[in-house]
């Protein structure tokens, strides 16, 4: 495997594809290009997956991540292609990708993209005692 940043995701068989869980991966060092200034933009990427026959592999995702360093993108765009991205590679039953943008200029950007697999819903929640 590569040691580069790089635009593609691996991924492994679910050893529990009959089995509905969920996977969730925090990313706290995304970072991208403002298109507009060229500075730095800083998130916290939070990805929530229930697979299907595939998960993601951990090393390839987080150099796919990497290889947003230097290019210049809106953060609703940003978020979106991600999202696009990991569901080409899994095919997820759900998912669902935050990601919280560091202040810049006194604001807060969180953008919220989900994915569902036509036909599948969730479990209702246990409620324990």
């Amino acid at each position: 495997m590569t040691t580069q940043p790089n635009r593609t995701l691996e991924t492994f068989e679910n050893p529990m594809h009959e089995r509905d869980y969920t996977i969730r991966i925090d990313v706290p060092e995304f970072t991208c290009l403002c298109p507009k200034t060229g500075q730095p933009d800083f998130a916290t990427l939070h990805i929530e997956y229930v697979p299907d026959r595939h998960c993601v592999e951990l090393k390839s995702l987080k150099l796919y991540v990497w290889s947003f360093r230097e290019e210049g993108a809106f953060h609703e765009a940003v978020t979106n292609q991600i999202l696009d991205d990991l569901v080409r590679a899994t095919g997820p039953r759900f998912m669902r990708l935050t990601a919280k943008f560091n202040v810049r200029g006194g604001i807060y950007t969180n953008v919220v993209v989900e994915h569902r697999q036509p036909g599948w819903e969730s479990q209702p929640a246990v409620q324990l005692p």
